[in-house]
């Protein structure tokens, strides 16, 4: 599994205790962020950089059941600068499902409302057999953040 936007790492739990110590969890975030478990490598890099997606994939070394996306970006109150930034965080978690991804895996992502998420949601809609939105109920009010739940033909996450 890969947690992308790791830090500061209560996802990585969750994720070390589901695949069990003969799993594998690859954390990345731009902030250092501790391994919870020996099972679980995290790697301190700009996941929209090419070069990370190779890291990754070696750190890993297999394919991914799973790849959740929490990333957010440093917002800078510059609107176009804010949505790009966004835009380059669905772009890096979905490249990243099509390379990694095994073929009944799944990919959670983290979205935003406005156009950029419509398109997203259209990309996801072409590449996987069933994309769901999910509003968490334990968010903030103020929060308009929700998550797509992206899966692959033959399974649900479980």
């Amino acid at each position: 599994m890969v947690d992308l936007g790791c830090w500061p790492g209560s996802w990585l739990v969750v994720l070390a205790e589901r695949v069990g110590p003969e799993g594998r969890v690859v954390g990345v975030d731009l902030e250092p962020t501790e391994a919870v478990a020996p099972h679980v490598a995290v790697l301190a890099l700009d996941v929209t950089e090419p070069a990370a997606h190779d890291a990754i994939a070696a750190e890993l070394g297999r394919p991914a059941d799973a790849i959740l996306s929490d990333a957010a970006p440093k917002l800078t109150g510059i609107r176009d600068v804010d949505l790009a930034a966004i835009e380059e965080l669905y772009a890096a978690a979905l490249a990243l499902a099509e390379r990694l991804l095994t073929p009944d895996g799944f990919l959670i992502v983290k979205g935003f409302p406005g156009r950029e998420s419509d398109a997203f949601r259209k990309q996801l809609r072409q590449r996987f057999a069933k994309v769901d939105e999910i509003r968490p109920e334990g968010k903030r009010a103020t929060s308009k953040e929700f998550y797509w739940l992206a899966v692959r033909p033959s399974r649900r996450p479980r």
